[in-house]
C-alpha cells in the first residue's frame, strides 16, 4: 500500500472529518508519527497540534522529546510537551504512564474541543483483546478498541504495523525506536516477542482471525447494547437507568448481566470490572432497602421494587 492509499483509507474511514481541531499523540514511534503526518495532509497543520509526554524513566527521553520537536517544526505543527514524574507507590508502571498520558491529552482536548488522536494499529488491537483475555473474565476483553470512544479516534485501527512503517520510509520520515518494547519483564511485550508468534505458527492468519472476531462480536454487541437500552428505558413509574426487580430477576441471564454491567458503569463513569458477575446475586435479594456491593465503588440497590446502581458511600463516623 502507497503512501497515498494509506491517507485516503484514513480520510475515507471519517475519524478525522469535521471541524474539531485534531491533538494527535505522539511518542515519536513510527506508528504515532506516521498519524501525525497523516492527520496534517488530511487536515492541514493549522488545524493539528500534538501532545508529547516525557515521563523521564529513560536515558532516551530527552532525545524522543527533541525528536518530536524537530518532527512538529518541519510539519508545522504546535507541540505541547507534559513532563510527568512517577509517585511513590504508582503501582504498575506501564499502567501509571497510560494514564498520565491520557489524562494530560483529556485536559487539552477538552480546552480546545479537540479530537484526540492515536496511532493505534491493528497489531495493538490485537495485543490489546489477546491481554484483556487473559487478564479479564467479561465480553469487553473481546471487543477490543473502538476506533472512536468519546473524544478519542483511532483511524489506524485498520493498518498493520508494516503499513505504518512502510508510510514512513515513503515519506522521508524517521522515528524513534523504545528499547523498553523489547524487555521480556512486560507481559504487553511477552505478547509480541512469544505468543503471538506462536499463535501464527499454528495458523498464519491468526491475527486477522483475532480481528475478524472482533469486529463481528462489536457488530453483535451493538445488537445487545439496544437489548439492554429498552429494558433502561424507564417508563410506568420507573425512572431512566433503573429497573424493576421482578423484571430484572426474570431477564435471560446473559442479558441480566450487561443490564447490571451498564448500570455500574453508568454509576461510576467508567467501566466497572466484574460486577456483571453479582448479577445472580442481585437477582436474589428480597428485602426492602437491600443493598449489595459491586465492587469499585459500587454498590446495587433495591427500594421500592426498583434496582439501581449508586457509587458506595463512605461509612458513617
Amino acid at each position: 500500500m502507497s503512501a497515498q492509499e494509506l491517507l485516503e483509507r484514513v480520510q475515507a474511514g471519517g475519524l478525522l472529518a469535521g471541524p474539531e481541531p485534531l491533538l494527535v499523540m505522539l511518542s515519536g514511534g513510527r506508528d504515532s508519527v506516521c498519524m501525525l503526518d497523516l492527520a496534517v495532509r488530511a487536515r492541514g497543520a493549522e488545524a493539528v497540534r500534538a501532545l508529547h509526554v516525557n515521563y523521564g524513566l529513560r536515558e532516551e527521553a530527552h532525545g524522543d522529546d527533541r525528536f518530536c520537536r524537530e518532527l512538529c517544526d518541519r510539519l508545522g505543527v504546535e507541540l505541547e510537551v507534559e513532563r510527568v514524574s512517577r509517585p511513590q507507590g504508582a503501582g504498575n508502571l506501564q499502567a501509571w504512564a497510560r494514564e498520565a498520558r491520557y489524562a494530560a491529552a483529556a485536559r487539552l482536548a477538552e480546552a480546545a474541543g479537540a479530537t484526540i488522536v492515536t496511532g493505534h494499529t491493528a497489531d495493538d488491537q490485537v495485543e490489546t483483546i489477546l491481554y484483556r483475555l487473559a487478564s479479564s473474565p467479561s465480553r469487553r476483553a473481546l471487543l477490543g478498541m473502538r476506533p472512536r470512544d468519546g473524544r478519542l479516534a483511532r483511524p489506524l485501527l485498520g493498518t498493520v504495523r508494516a503499513e505504518t512503517t512502510a508510510y514512513c520510509e515513503e515519506r522521508g520520515l524517521a522515528w524513534r525506536d523504545d528499547a523498553s518494547n523489547e524487555e521480556a519483564g512486560y507481559k504487553r511485550n511477552l505478547l509480541r516477542r512469544q505468543l503471538i508468534p506462536e499463535l501464527e505458527g499454528i495458523h498464519p492468519a491468526a491475527k486477522e482471525n483475532v480481528l475478524r472476531t472482533a469486529a463481528l462480536l462489536r457488530e453483535e454487541a451493538e445488537l445487545l447494547d439496544s437489548l439492554v437500552d429498552a429494558e433502561l428505558a424507564g417508563g410506568e413509574g420507573v425512572a431512566s437507568g433503573t429497573i424493576r426487580h421482578a423484571r430484572f430477576a426474570e431477564l435471560h441471564p446473559a442479558l441480566r448481566r450487561l443490564v447490571l454491567q451498564r448500570l455500574a458503569d453508568a454509576a461510576a463513569g467508567r467501566p466497572v470490572a466484574g460486577a456483571a458477575r453479582f448479577a445472580d446475586q442481585v437477582a436474589g435479594l428480597t428485602r426492602g432497602g437491600s443493598v449489595l456491593d459491586l465492587g469499585g465503588g459500587v454498590r446495587a440497590v433495591l427500594e421500592g421494587g426498583v434496582m439501581r446502581a449508586e457509587l458506595s458511600q463512605p461509612p458513617y463516623i
